[in-house]
């Protein structure tokens, strides 16, 4: 029986190994994690992720092909195939600060599969990683072997949070990098027969390692870019009273362009976006291209700039103030259908409004008090190093308050904030939070989501990015 074992049961991979479970009934897979509260909640009813059907796969294949060991030097030492999917956090000091790759956790996992391993492995590169990881994995793995062979390849994932399984049961392609010499080749195969047992076979892509590692971040990067140039369009359509949902509507129906990642909102989150362009303006500027470099951080920038414009329309609207006010937060997650709250743009406004001295109430269906008090305590990139090296949050942050229900952080707020696209969030009943909120009562959707002639019928003062503004906000223009 083929073993294969994956270093990290986070978003990547425990979802993708799950699968791997459930479509190869033939191979065994181990998750492993030093995290022992991580991987007692994979052993629990209670996942330690939320994605829309991964509790059922999970439950089908666990205790049978499926398991998730802190036992982590045995499983490596046993598997045919490795894969590494620890957290590769952005540099907070040191060369390349704040830009490169921190690869702290990849080189401890390729040391330690050199220390342990007993038999010749394939070790598969499934984290993003910054170009040319695999030849410093590669020489650390040669030159620690002991006579043992290891094949290094690169599978980047590219699945989108909320859509993660079905992304993984039917995706647009697979991606195997690897050396083009014959152990290189054979190695690819290898891992190509995993996929193979359900993935079409011309979905499944094979390159030499640069490409593959590349491919996965310029894949976000354009992603990113999509977004960044809808929202940079939404402010000009708030300029010149044109309707953003309108406009984006006409562009996607090109062809060349289509229609995904063309809404405009609050901004984008998620652990990859912005810190795999980070990445790349790093690889930019090392190889000296600095115009290229300066292009990708426009994309940041743009970004930033959505997330400064919407608080500063939240404090302009509200008579320049939000001191002591109540501003209810709907949605923290950074999109809907997941837990995830990485890069989410609710961190900065939320760091915004409480700069303007604003108290918060917010409530997300995902997301746990714990976890929204340590975003907001945590500094830039802390996020992306384990648990147990993050900071620890205080029990709470003054003047927010989280809570399980919307119409409770609503209750006396002069101001609501959608951030999150939760559909639930679509089907409130808005008449009711109306009548519970100070006057005039606000509402700032962040992400287009909200029916706003219904809400201005109710008696709301509406603001929805990229769309005509009505004459209230007109008078009082933000400025970014």
């Amino acid at each position: 029986m083929v073993k294969i074992c994956c270093i990290g049961a986070g978003y990547v991979g425990g979802p993708t190994m799950a699968v791997i479970a459930l479509k190869c009934p033939a191979i065994e897979v181990a998750v492993v994690d030093i995290s022992v509260s991580r991987i007692t909640a994979w052993n629990s009813d209670q996942l330690p992720i939320y994605e829309p059907g991964l509790d059922a796969v999970v439950k089908q294949c666990r205790g049978k092909n499926l398991f998730f060991s802190t036992d982590v030097e045995k499983h490596v030492s046993e598997a045919d195939i490795v894969f590494v999917s620890v957290n590769t956090p952005t540099k907070t000091s040191g060369l390349g600060a704040g830009k490169a790759a921190d690869l702290t956790y990849w080189e401890s996992a390729a040391r330690m599969i050199a220390d342990v391993s007993k038999s010749d492995k394939i070790v598969v590169e499934e984290s993003t990683v910054p170009v040319k990881t695999a030849e410093a994995i590669e020489k650390i793995l040669t030159h620690n072997s002991k006579g043992i062979k290891f094949q290094i390849l690169s599978n980047p994932e590219f699945l989108a949070e909320g859509t993660a399984i079905q992304d993984l049961f039917s995706p647009d392609r697979v991606l195997i990098g690897g050396r083009e010499t014959p152990e290189g080749e054979k190695a690819i195969q290898a891992l190509k027969a995993v996929y193979a047992n359900w993935v079409p076979e011309d979905r499944i892509l094979t390159t030499n390692l640069w490409s593959a590692e590349l491919s996965k971040l310029a894949a976000n990067a354009f992603l990113a870019q999509r977004i960044s140039s809808v929202n940079a369009m939404s402010a000009l359509c708030e300029a010149t009273g044109a309707n953003i949902t309108e406009v984006s509507y006409a562009v996607g129906k090109d062809s060349r362009i289509g229609p995904k990642f063309l809404n405009a909102s609050v901004g984008f989150g998620g652990s990859c976006f912005q810190k795999d362009i980070l990445n790349l303006v790093y690889i930019c500027e090392c190889n000296g291209l600095p115009e290229v470099a300066e292009y990708w951080k426009q994309v940041i920038k743009i970004n930033d700039y959505q997330k400064n414009r919407f608080v500063n329309r939240v404090v302009s609207s509200m008579f320049n103030t939000v001191s002591n006010k109540k501003i209810a937060v709907l949605g923290s997650a950074f999109k809907k259908d997941t837990g995830d709250t990485r890069e989410t743009p609710a961190i900065d406004v939320c760091k915004g409004l409480l700069g303007g001295k604003a108290r918060l109430s917010i409530y997300d269906p995902q997301v746990t008090e714990d976890q929204i008090q340590r975003d907001l305590v945590m500094n830039k990139f802390d996020w992306d190093h384990p648990l147990h090296l993050q900071p620890m949050s205080p029990t709470t942050v003054k003047r927010v308050s989280v809570v399980w229900d919307a119409y409770e952080a609503t209750k006396g707020a002069h101001g609501v904030c959608i951030l999150t696209e939760w559909d639930e969030f679509k089907n409130l009943d808005y008449k009711k939070i109306y009548d519970n909120m100070q006057k005039p009562a606000f509402i700032f959707d962040g992400r287009n989501i909200a029916d706003m002639d219904k809400l201005r019928e109710i008696g709301f003062i509406v603001y929805s990015i990229g769309k005509p503004l009505d004459g209230w906000l007109k008078d009082m223009p933000a400025v970014a």
